[in-house]
Order: C-alpha cells, then structure tokens, then sequence
C-alpha cells in the first residue's frame, strides 16, 4: 500500500468532493469528531470548496483510489470565519490560511500522510501571502464514555510541525454517534507562523 498525493486547487477540487464527502462521513465518525454525518450532506457543505479562490485539496491515493484528504483556503472564504476569535488570537482574517480537515483511512496511517497534507497546504499558503496556517480540533474530555483505551493524542505530532494550542476556541455543532440530537462542541484553535 504505497501511497501518492495529488493537489487539486479551486475549481479541480469538485473531481474529489464525493470521495471527500465519503472520507469526513466515515473517519469523522470514529474518535475524538464521533460526528453522524451524511455522504449527501457533506458533499452539499463541501461545494464551497470549489468556488473558493485560493482553496486547495490534497488527496491521498493507493493506486487509483483515493483513502485519504486534507483541505484548506483562505479563513475570509471559510463560511464559519467569523466565529473565529482573532482578536484575542492577536491576528487578522488577511494573515491567516486555513487548514480544514485532515481524513486518512486507518489502514493507511503512519506513512507520511499527516506530514504530506501539511506540507502541501503550508507551501500553498505561503504561495499566497499568508502569514499563519490555522486549524481547529474538537476536544473531549479523557473519561468520556466513547473514547478508544488506544486512543492516541494528535498534539505531540501538531507541536512537532510547530503548531500552538492556543487559548481560544470555536464552538460547532453536530449529532455524535450516541446523541439524538445536535448538540454545541468546542474545538480548540491552533496555530503556526508561516
């Protein structure tokens, strides 16, 4: 299983969408996002992707399937920029590029993948002007009742890219797996200078 990356930008990205809508809906729904998402819904909310000047796509592929995908554009075309705290954060929707998610199937972690997405999107917001990449991760409390005894934290490898945690947050919201209805979670913003 080896695997190679295509970076797909602006337009181009809607080849992949459905494979992207696919990924969210089923690695999203594991631990810590637990998220009940729909392949429909998902390639609905994706469609801005597409339309976003400076977005980008690197998908993952084994051969001609593709198993993994990372997204990002620009925060001011992200649809939920505004809830972003830039303020406390000490920066401007201008300086930041905004790295979305990050899916990979589990049989093909650990072979540079997570390094890979990053790579790409850092290059491309660089290529842009952009002077900080930022993402958002859900946090879960240690005892929550779904969480995996294997679980492992994403932290130490984001730090070791140069990520901060930072002490602001967004909130979102979505159905878990175990919920009947949606309900708020809280992601923690994190952040690299470019």
């Amino acid at each position: 299983m080896s695997l190679t990356f295509e970076t797909l930008r602006d337009a181009q990205i809607g080849h992949a969408l459905d494979d992207l809508a696919r990924l969210r809906t089923e690695v999203f729904r594991a631990w810590p996002y637990l998220y009940d998402g729909d392949p429909a819904n998902e390639t609905h909310y994706l469609r801005s992707y597409e339309k976003a000047e400076g977005a980008i796509l690197v998908a993952a592929k084994d051969g001609e399937r593709i198993v993994g995908c990372a997204t990002g554009m620009p925060l001011a075309r992200h649809e939920d920029a505004s809830d972003v705290p830039l303020d406390e954060l000490g920066l401007t929707m201008g300086q930041v590029f905004y790295c979305a998610e990050s899916v990979l199937l589990p049989a093909w972690r650990g072979q540079g993948a997570g390094h890979a997405f990053f790579d790409r999107r850092e290059t491309h917001a660089r290529d842009l002007g952009f002077d900080v990449s930022m993402f958002c991760a859900v946090e879960r409390p240690d005892d929550h009742p779904l969480k995996p005894k294997d679980a492992r934290p994403l932290g130490p490898f984001w730090e070791k890219r140069g990520y901060t945690a930072r002490d602001a947050h967004v909130t979102m919201t979505w159905r878990d797996v175990n919920e009947d209805a949606p309900t708020e979670k809280r992601l923690r913003v994190w952040t690299k200078p470019l």
